[in-house]
């Protein structure tokens, strides 16, 4: 889709994959992490309860929650983490430290020839680490915070990567300090990481 700004200007928007918040909300609300997946996947990727709408405006409209992909990469139990820059797109979770990587799904993800929605984690994987190895993906639970500005409209879907090798290089200049630590570690730093990441570290290696 195209906006036109003047006769000698045009700008792209970017258009997203978003559901309703209130379908959401019929599904099963949550706060935090949730482990059964199942009606959540099932409900929130039929085509017919999901549309892409322009970014910008979804950024601000709490009515619609942007369907995210949350990767996160472990070798022998160690977990890939690393700061954001100054220079990734989401300005509220700057200098915030992530175990996560992912993105928005957009109408080019359409084109693929898998489900949208696993074309577009792809990419956004591709776009932002160079993996060397194999690995094994999961998919291990939903995130929702609602007590976050960014969260308000974003609905996280957690992936987990079993790797073969700790060999996770950032593609991205904005991704800082990268490497892997121990779940201990990173929990008695806890306060520096993102609210998804919190959630996901209590959630899946605190036990």
């Amino acid at each position: 889709m195209t906006e036109q700004t003047s006769p000698e200007k045009t700008t792209t928007v970017e258009q997203v994959l978003v559901v309703p918040t209130l379908l959401f909300h019929e599904i099963g609300y949550f706060q935090g992490f949730q482990e059964n997946i199942d009606p959540y996947m099932k409900t929130l990727l039929d085509p017919m309860h999901t549309s892409y709408r322009p970014r910008d405006v979804m950024e601000e409209d709490t009515s619609f929650k942007q369907l995210i992909p949350y990767c996160i990469f472990v070798h022998e139990g160690n977990i890939f983490n690393y700061r954001r820059g100054t220079a990734q797109g989401e300005s509220r979770l700057h200098s915030k430290r992530s175990i996560g990587v992912g993105g928005h799904i957009c109408t080019l993800d359409k084109d693929g020839d898998n489900h949208a929605y696993l074309e577009g984690m792809q990419r956004e994987i591709d776009e932002e680490v160079m993996i060397i190895g194999g690995h094994q993906d999961e998919c291990v639970g939903m995130l929702n915070d609602d007590n976050s500005e960014v969260g308000k409209v974003h609905l996280g879907i957690v992936h987990l990567f079993k790797l073969d090798q700790a060999k996770v290089s950032p593609k991205e200049a904005s991704m800082l300090e990268a490497g892997f630590s121990s779940p201990e570690e990173l929990l008695s730093e806890r306060d520096q990481f993102e609210t998804w990441s919190q959630i996901c570290l209590d959630a899946l290696f605190s036990r």
